[in-house]
């Protein structure tokens, strides 16, 4: 079948004819094996209490000889009720077992969260997340009102204050740490074992770095709805429907079967009314994950959906005033957060950022990510540019070969060979600056200008504990027609 729906700026379009996408139809196999019964005779007449219980099968179908010593129809008709009532009780015992494995897995909804990140309520470490003062916390609990707290943590993010509470993820000490990013992924294991709902968020700035290739492992079986988000920071002019052709080709490379594809933006609301009707159409009941990598726009994507969910739905509408915090700080969701977002039954629930090492948030120093934030929508820089920034006299008839280009202190591009005439344009945030030197003076360059003018990191302190670049990569972009543009996506 067609892949159903692409959320674009107007409306839902349908995606060209020669794009297929299978619909996921889950099915779950419980395989159960016979055992093979083993025939073993006696001499012996048994008691009924001592038969052992892999003999009950023989009961039935095998004769016990004859005579006096023989069992009676009544010894054989109590053997196969102790027998059967023996199976019961083994069953019943594995049933149990198996509920209470179930039990465990599932989101803890017991024990009171913070509603803006979901780290757990408490009252002795004032510096670590989920802490609220003693009065407030017993207040809140007498009138049962705990799911209504919101962490000092969270309050700080909320004023725009860069505090991270992950630990192990990049080379920077970030504060005290307080949970890991593997503890984050682990809060998301279950998901595998219960029925859901997948709402699977990819950023379309950076596509390839917060895929999630591996989703399948945390979703296990269950359905998947694409949302790519930020599309309104993609350049004016960009033909969404040609996006929509590249992404649905780009998840068939990645074979990932998924429901259907929708492009958004969480800040203009574009494409959230297809995803919400998705939504409603495919749940049947089930609770809804939105999942994703760090940043990826999770909680924005969540107070935009309820927003327009609000529109019809109650239930959503009274969710909005207790709705996730926004940061742009990796790991501000620190647990599972439960919304009451839909009157006919089933829960949303906002989910930790998956962290991916790769990513430049996942390197950065918390205080610089508000620079790796873009606002607004990219425009391109180019090089070699005309007398802007004094680089005119820089480049010769040879143009940019022999030239090193720096974006911030984050990316170093050497131009090995390149027609004179070429043009490099660069898409980013406006605040990560563009220089180009001379290849033979880029390494003594980059140890002076780090931290100064090649920023983040901010500051000769921070470039000090800096890694540096640590991974080179040769490329090569090749462009058939002169009037159309080469890209890389790295």
């Amino acid at each position: 079948m067609a892949l159903k729906t692409l959320s674009t700026f107007l409306s839902p379009l349908p995606l060209p004819k020669h794009y297929t996408l299978s619909i996921f139809n889950p099915v779950s196999l419980n395989i159960y094996r016979k055992s093979t019964p083993l025939s073993c005779k006696s001499t012996h007449s048994h008691s009924p209490s001592q038969l052992p219980l892999s003999d009950t099968k023989l009961l039935s179908s095998e004769p016990e000889g004859t005579g006096a010593a023989s069992p009676t129809r009544g010894d054989r008709f109590l053997e196969r009720q102790q027998a059967d009532e023996a199976a019961k009780l083994l069953i019943k015992e594995i049933k149990k077992t198996k509920k209470k494995t179930k039990k465990v897995l599932k989101v803890n909804t017991v024990t009171a969260c913070c509603y803006g990140c979901g780290a757990p309520l408490q009252t002795s470490e004032v510096d670590a997340p989920g802490y609220v003062d003693m009065d407030t916390y017993e207040l809140k609990k007498k009138h049962h009102q705990l799911r209504t707290i919101l962490c000092g943590r969270c309050r700080l993010l909320s004023h725009g204050h860069m505090i991270t509470a992950v630990g192990g993820n990049g080379g920077y000490s970030g504060g005290k740490q307080f949970v890991s990013a593997d503890e984050l992924r682990e809060k998301l294991s279950h998901l595998r074992h219960e029925k859901a709902l997948i709402v699977k968020l990819v950023d379309i700035v950076d596509f390839n770095g917060s895929f999630l290739s591996r989703v399948r492992d945390l979703a296990g079986a269950n359905p998947i709805i694409l949302v790519v988000t930020k599309v309104d920071l993609l350049p004016k002019g960009t033909d969404f429907n040609c996006v929509g052709d590249w992404v649905v080709e780009a998840i068939t490379k990645k074979k990932l079967n998924v429901l259907s594809v929708h492009l958004t933006s969480s800040k203009s609301l574009v494409g959230i009314a297809g995803v919400a009707s998705e939504i409603q159409k495919e749940k049947k009941g089930r609770d809804v994950y939105i999942l994703g990598s760090a940043n990826v726009g999770k909680s924005a994507f969540i107070s935009a959906l309820l927003k327009m969910m609000a529109q019809r739905d109650p239930a959503a509408a009274a969710a909005q005033k207790y709705k996730p915090i926004q940061s742009a700080v990796p790991g501000t969701t620190l647990g599972p957060i439960q919304i009451d977002a839909f009157l006919g039954g089933g829960k949303l629930y906002d989910t930790p950022g998956v962290h991916l090492h790769h990513r430049q948030a996942a390197v950065v120093h918390s205080e610089d990510l508000p620079i790796l934030a873009p606002q607004s929508r990219f425009r391109g820089q180019s090089f070699p540019v005309s007398s802007k920034n004094g680089m005119a006299g820089k480049f010769n008839s040879n143009g940019l070969n022999g030239f090193s280009i720096f974006w911030g202190g984050l990316v170093r591009i050497d131009v090995l060979k390149v027609l004179p005439e070429t043009c490099l344009t660069f898409y980013g945030p406006k605040k990560l600056p563009i220089h180009a030197v001379p290849t033979h003076e880029a390494d003594e360059f980059y140890k002076k200008e780090l931290g100064v003018l090649l920023t983040p990191p901010t500051g000769k302190d921070r470039a000090g504990e800096w890694r540096g670049l640590e991974t080179v990569q040769q490329l090569q972009i090749n462009f058939e027609d002169a009037e159309r543009t080469g890209v890389d996506h790295h």
